[in-house]
């Protein structure tokens, strides 16, 4: 059964491609109109900005379940490219929507709603290539990083499940002690009973015997029998009309369904077919190209040097003089017959002729030009470009994106090659040995044409001196290898390594020993759970600006954190964002983000905290040589996270006496430097959390950060969720005595860390196996939560207030009072 399914999901998958590639096409050509299109309108321009960048993460969505579904070679390696390009114009499309709202968060409700989709749509999923193409260098970096951790003595050990060795003695009176207590227990419970039933023995004859009478008594227990039928029989119809109307999960909704399994089973038997046939098509190239240089190889060379024999006389005949040979930079004699007859070749030559006696003549004609009609040309000109000036300032264009011609030729290629390809032979879905050997013919052709090139330059010399006994003065190409040496060392200059007697392995060694390199947690950035803002445009419309929600900030650490991280394409041509960082009172998971970028892209972890530098590398010198190891090795095993924690240290206005000692200040000249040095090959994230902005010098902690997130605390929507999933996970059973609603209502402030550690209070090992009999109660988690002190809205003010103080937020701000004042000024024109 296994492998009919997989044939039948891999047509569905393919029929998937084929609708997200016309989806695509579509798209591409919507959007190369807009581009050249201004908008007046600031509204409009930013609702077709979103309406994009929406559809553009539909196509996101799918080709990333094709690529990862599909299984043949040839297929992905297109697939790859376009949703690389795709990924790249999702950023660019984010970095104009900043850019024109002057905010990181948007929202979209009114668009979703036109569109007809749900809000989880626009979640934009992290590819699963990011870690699969690497699982063995990810796991291999692990097993050295344990062995290093567990060779120092650093590793961490679970305390809680150590336990002390005692003697047999006192283990034996430990166990006398509980029994006779249990003993007790019972005996206590026995003598209340007996109790209890000579007490009522001495009410009864107090009382005196009454005369039972046996009808009410048989009807007394009809009335309470039939009662409680009925209460039983209601309450399930309850329950089945909450089901059917989706109110209520169906029984078994929680337990693991045979399809689900069966799934799995086709998704690993899928993950190794993908393999299998990966290193097929890998060693087909190899062969396939060795046989066509066997075979093709010797008829190739002899028509490529026809071909240039030709263009030799033909030029001689025309021009009366051979021609210059192309040299090996410029491309050889590719330059020249790049998809080019022989007769559009002579052409061209004619063109060339042509075009030359024409510049003579103009040469001639320029220096007869008067000096006043240049003059008024270049009036002109100014008055122009402040008219254009005039009208940009006016009128909104989306720029030109770097991904688009990459999209393009992807979508090209798809449809010469694939859009209406039979593929009826092909069954199991393995490479095509046509499309391998068409590749590597043309590559073929290029090495051997490298060949013939050098065989014909030294042709044409002995033509020339043999028929127009022309001498050749060699001499350029000499002076410009001195230039670039002259540049190399320059070069070098700049550039000092540190280390260059030193290995990596090494270096990696010392940084996990003085611990700078840790062990990064594994968590998922699913497992950052919250709910999306659902009034986000409403209340933007009536002037309020909306706090962003937990899966708002989950979004933007796709976006800046981890797509540019675990594509290198993406990394190198998407707007680059170096440094970022996270504000936010304590327990809103800013740690937790930090670990989960590092989890999706299986990046190393750099910890550079002042708390943790401090007394390591002393010294002008010791930091400058902590900061090249750091960096040598982040770049040599990227993609690299490097994490300051409580940042706002680094760049404090005034150092606390009881923090002097440890220097937090050491990095704050260093990080502006380091951030000009990266380059947009190097994919190394520089990731600062802070719980206290309001310390820090902002003009110089802005300068560092490029983007600046506001981490909330948790709202209504989001705290309902938080508190189910977290009692789930923990071992708990969601009952109807269990009010999540009531939980979520007065943990109003409180933070997603206060949730986690009241239900790992409430929720232990024995509370747990009482759950069938003794189901959980809304009580047991208040009564834990009292104890601590919540996030009060002057807190979260003090957030907002500073955030205001931060560049992108002045521009907001000054954007909000322009806009207001022109709508004042508006109403005021009306009134007249």
């Amino acid at each position: 059964t296994v492998p009919s399914c997989s044939t039948e999901e891999n047509r569905m998958y393919n029929k998937m491609w084929h609708q997200t590639q016309e989806a695509l096409n579509s798209l591409l050509d919507k959007e190369s109109q807009k581009m050249t299109e201004p908008q007046k309108n600031r509204v409009f321009f930013f609702q077709m900005l979103a309406t994009f960048y929406i559809k553009y993460v539909q196509i996101f969505r799918n080709l990333e379940t094709v690529y990862d579904k599909m299984v043949h070679p040839q297929k992905r390696t297109l697939i790859r490219t376009v949703l690389d390009g795709v990924m790249g114009r999702i950023l660019e499309l984010k970095n104009e929507m900043v850019e024109l709202e002057l905010t990181e968060f948007h929202y979209f409700d009114d668009i979703l709603q036109d569109l007809k989709l749900a809000p989880q749509q626009l979640d934009i999923p992290i590819p699963k290539y990011f870690l699969k193409e690497k699982v063995e260098v990810i796991k291999e970096r692990e097993k050295i990083l344990a062995q290093i951790l567990a060779e120092s003595g650093l590793a961490t050990k679970d305390l809680k499940y150590s336990a002390k060795s005692m003697p047999i003695e006192e283990a034996v009176k430990l166990i006398q002690i509980a029994e006779r207590a249990r003993q007790g227990r019972l005996r206590a419970l026995f003598m209340k009973q007996i109790y209890l039933q000579e007490y009522r023995a001495k009410l009864s004859k107090a009382l005196g015997e009454k005369v039972t009478d046996t009808k009410a008594a048989a009807l007394c227990i009809q009335k309470i029998w039939r009662g409680f039928h009925q209460y039983k029989r209601t309450e399930k119809e309850r329950e089945e009309e909450m089901i059917f109307l989706g109110m209520d999960p169906p029984p078994f909704f929680n337990q693991v369904s045979t399809t689900v399994i069966k799934a799995e089973r086709v998704d690993r038997l899928r993950e190794e077919i993908q393999t299998k046939h990966e290193a097929n098509y890998k060693a087909a190239l190899v062969t396939i190209k060795d046989n066509l240089k066997l075979t093709e190889g010797p008829d190739i060379r002899e028509s490529l040097q026809e071909q240039i024999r030709h263009w030799f006389i033909e030029c001689r005949n025309l021009t009366g003089t051979f021609p210059d040979f192309p040299d090996v930079e410029e491309g050889g004699s590719a330059l020249i017959f790049s998809n080019k007859t022989p007769q559009q070749v002579i052409d061209d030559i004619i063109a060339k002729q042509e075009e030359d006696e024409r510049g003579k003549k103009k040469k001639g004609e320029k220096g007869k030009t008067p000096k006043k009609a240049k003059k008024e040309k270049e009036r002109k000109l100014m008055k122009e470009k402040k008219e254009k000036s005039k009208e940009e300032e006016e009128e909104w264009k989306m720029s030109p994106s770097v991904f688009f011609q990459t999209m393009e030729e992807g979508n090209n290629i798809y449809k010469d090659m694939w859009m209406n390809k039979d593929e009826s032979w092909n069954f199991p879905q393995d490479y095509d040995p046509e499309l391998v050997k068409e590749e590597k013919w043309k590559e073929l052709e290029s090495e051997l044409r490298v060949q013939v090139d050098e065989l014909m330059r030294q042709e044409l010399k002995n033509l020339k001196l043999a028929v127009n006994r022309e001498r050749e003065f060699p001499g350029k190409p000499g002076k410009k290898k001195d230039k670039n040496k002259g540049k190399k060392g320059k070069k070098g200059k700049k550039d000092k390594d540190l280390t260059a007697d030193r290995t990596i392995e090494s270096l990696y060694r010392e940084l996990v020993e003085e611990g700078l390199l840790i062990q990064a947690l594994k968590v998922n950035l699913s497992d950052y759970i919250g709910e999306y803002s659902y009034l986000g445009t409403t209340l933007r419309q009536v002037s309020i600006e909306p706090m962003p929600s937990l899966l708002d900030v989950r979004q933007l650490i796709t976006l800046y954190g981890i797509l540019p991280l675990g594509s290198a394409a993406v990394h190198a041509k998407a707007p680059l964002v170096k440094s970022l960082l996270l504000v936010g009172p304590p327990g809103v998971g800013k740690k937790m983000l930090v670990h989960a970028i590092c989890t999706e892209t299986g990046a190393n972890l750099f910890n550079l905290s002042s708390r943790n530098i401090a007394g390591k590398y002393p010294g002008k010198s010791g930091l400058q040589m902590m900061l090249h190891v750091v960096f040598k090795v982040a770049r040599e095993l990227q993609p690299s996270v490097v994490w300051i924690e409580d940042t706002e240290k680094t760049f404090y206005k005034k150092v606390p006496h009881a923090e002097k000692m440890n220097e937090p200040k050491r990095l704050k000249k260093q990080l502006p430097k380091i951030l000009k040095l990266l380059k947009p090959d190097d994919r190394i994230l520089i990731v600062g959390t802070t719980q206290r902005p309001f310390d820090a010098e902002i003009q110089s902690f802005c300068k560092v950060y490029q983007k600046i997130i506001l981490v909330p605390r948790p709202d209504y929507a989001s705290r309902y969720v938080l508190w189910k999933q977290i009692i789930q996970r923990h071992g708990g059973i969601l009952s109807k005595t269990l009010n999540v609603s009531c939980l979520a209502k007065i943990t109003d402030g409180f933070t997603q860390g206060h949730i986690v550690e009241v239900v790992k209070d409430v929720l232990t090992d024995r509370r747990i196996r009482q759950q069938t009999y003794k189901p959980l109660t809304a009580a047991e988690f208040t009564e834990a939560i009292t104890g601590m002190s919540p996030v009060y809205k002057e807190e979260e003010e003090s957030f907002k207030s500073w955030y205001a103080k931060t560049p992108l937020g002045k521009k907001r701000a000054l954007a909000l009072t322009g806009d207001t004042t022109e709508k004042a000024k508006d109403k005021g024109k009306k009134k007249e």
